[in-house]
């Protein structure tokens, strides 16, 4: 028998994860339609990062956009109170988020390292061309690795002995089935443990740029290491809790018969099933983080959604004099160096 259903794992993540999700929803909303408008606005304007930051924010959106059935989820102790459909679309749209997030993330990182240290060369990676191809190549991948969810019957109804009524798993079940384990495996290898690696080795080539640059006041150079810094930071403390409690779970319930129903053996792994679960519910944070990270945080980005606030509520001024140029999302330090070379 499943212990899943017991009170006490419940008791935490039914309070818990309402109330992270509630506020990624109210946050994250809001502040991606924004992103999606400023990055628009610099797509048209010939600027190759506009097209990745506006892939990025789509993907934040369509997570974000199935959170409240998350919520009901989890207020309801795992019961899944909705189709077998919206299960699979739920997590479907999830783990699509999650990996053509640090995808695009990757993507904006090398695109920055470019731009900055090597400024003259590559310039044919640096057009709007060659990001609509890669973030479109990016969502086709993606697609396909993830359709594999929508193919399985993610739902599975069991019995509760401490309740004495059925309730309906979606998608994460204790065991985790062998296919999951497996494509577990391939996600934390390809999705996150790679682009980790290049965020690192690419962020890391601009703080030395950064560094090493005299004509670069201290107070810009300060201003740069702070957001390469949050940057790396956000995407550690996002995505590395997550898989790393994935890769746990894929071992210890590796060799687990689901069949055998031993109460002893799945209360002893509720421990690492319940932090898995915080881990994902934390995941959904980055949707808060990216558009602040890569929009709002810079000068450009502020005066855009300014001007774009500005314009819906028909207070625009059109005079030329008074507008901003749209610059690259690389932000205007990374820009100004890249004239600077």
């Amino acid at each position: 028998m499943n212990s899943t259903c017991l009170e006490e794992q419940h008791y935490f993540d039914h309070y818990l994860f309402p109330v992270i999700y509630i506020f990624v929803v109210i946050a994250s909303v809001p502040a991606n339609i924004g992103s999606l408008c400023v990055s628009f606005l610099q797509a048209k304007k010939e600027n190759e990062l506009g097209i990745y930051l506006f892939s990025l924010s789509l993907s934040d959106l369509l997570y974000t956009s199935t959170l409240p059935l998350w919520i009901d989820y989890t207020w309801n102790n795992d019961n899944w109170t909705f189709s077998h459909a919206l299960c699979k679309g739920n997590a479907f749209f999830m783990y699509m988020n999650f990996y053509s997030s640090t995808a695009f993330l990757t993507c904006i990182a090398v695109d920055r390292y470019l731009a900055v240290v090597h400024p003259l060369r590559f310039s044919f990676l640096r057009t709007r061309r060659s990001a609509f191809m890669v973030s479109l190549s990016i969502w086709v991948l993606e697609t396909m690795f993830n359709g594999i969810i929508l193919w399985k019957d993610e739902t599975t109804i069991e019995y509760c002995e401490a309740k004495k009524s059925n309730f309906t798993l979606c998608y994460d079940k204790y065991p985790l089935e062998k296919w999951q384990i497996n494509l577990n495996l391939f996600r934390t290898c390809t999705g996150y443990a790679i682009p980790l690696v290049i965020i690192m080795i690419c962020n890391q080539k601009v703080y030395q740029a950064v560094q090493h640059n005299q004509a670069t006041e201290n107070n810009e150079k300060k201003r740069i290491i702070k957001l390469l810094i949050s940057i790396t930071l956000t995407f550690v403390l996002c995505f590395t809790p997550f898989h790393v409690m994935l890769l746990i779970r894929s071992v210890l319930e590796h060799d687990v018969n689901p069949d055998k129903h031993i109460f002893d053996h799945n209360k002893s792994g509720n421990p690492t099933y319940t932090m898995y679960r915080i881990t994902v519910a934390l995941t959904s944070l980055n949707c808060v983080a990216d558009p602040i990270l890569y929009c709002f945080v810079t000068e450009t980005g502020r005066a855009d959604m300014w001007n774009i606030l500005k314009f819906c509520t028909g207070k625009l001024n059109n005079s030329q004099g008074q507008r901003k140029s749209i610059l690259s999302m690389s932000t205007r330090d990374t820009v100004e160096l890249d004239i600077l070379e």
